[in-house]
């Protein structure tokens, strides 16, 4: 079975450098459609038995795009399972200004999520955000024959992608993080019991050309 993975479009609070978390959400930005229509022509051909998407609306509205460009309809779900790690009082707020503020949690979140303790702005821990995402995708592979796709976020999908292929906490952020609208693939041969996830493709934005280059945990 093939898994794909997609980060939701840019948007206002992308453009302003803003963090924006599992409840703060803004616009997509209007170039951002026209990277969304160049993702969805790249997967077109693919017939996606189901696309699992976060209600946060930058999410529903970059997995519409996407299906309004495929020759196969299929039904999207909703789950809040894959909406964005949640930042507490860092959401909304300039992603500059916080850091320093919290320069060691920001630089955790970054670099060493085996350390990141978000309790000072009553965040979300990783292991939390890992354990619903995980739920929502094997839940899916269960009941589904595929392919799947899943459109969610930056912080909480790089993690749980990078988790499901079978890194620790620690090694999480070692490849980087998603670029809005790129591409990751996994595929699983076992799906009765959930393993292995093999990742086969990593944050691949070619198709949408020059056009993405924002900082992947905006």
């Amino acid at each position: 079975m093939e898994l794909y993975f997609t980060r939701h479009g840019k948007t206002q609070w992308n453009n302003e450098r803003r963090f924006q978390g599992a409840k703060g959400d803004s616009p997509l930005l209007a170039e951002s459609l026209a990277e969304i229509k160049l993702l969805g022509q790249h997967l077109k051909d693919i017939p996606f038995e189901k696309i699992y998407a976060s209600t946060a609306p930058r999410a529903m509205k970059t997995a519409q795009g996407i299906l309004a460009e495929l020759n196969y309809q299929s039904e999207i779900i909703y789950n809040a399972g894959l909406r964005e790690l949640g930042l507490g009082k860092l959401e909304g707020q300039l992603i500059d200004e916080m850091t320093e503020r919290y320069p060691t949690e920001l630089h955790n979140l970054r670099y060493a999520l085996d350390q990141y303790d978000p309790s000072v702005f009553n965040g979300e821990k990783i292991e939390a955000a890992l354990a619903r995402i995980e739920t929502v995708v094997s839940d899916a592979v269960m009941q589904n024959k595929g392919p799947l796709l899943f459109v969610g976020h930056g912080a909480s999908l790089t993690a749980a992608i990078q988790w499901l292929a079978g890194k620790e906490l620690g090694q999480l952020r070692e490849m980087g993080g998603l670029v809005n609208n790129s591409l990751s693939v996994m595929t699983t041969s076992e799906p009765e019991n959930l393993t292995p996830f093999k990742l086969t493709k990593w944050n691949d934005a070619s198709f949408l050309g020059d056009q993405s280059s924002l900082d992947a945990l905006l």
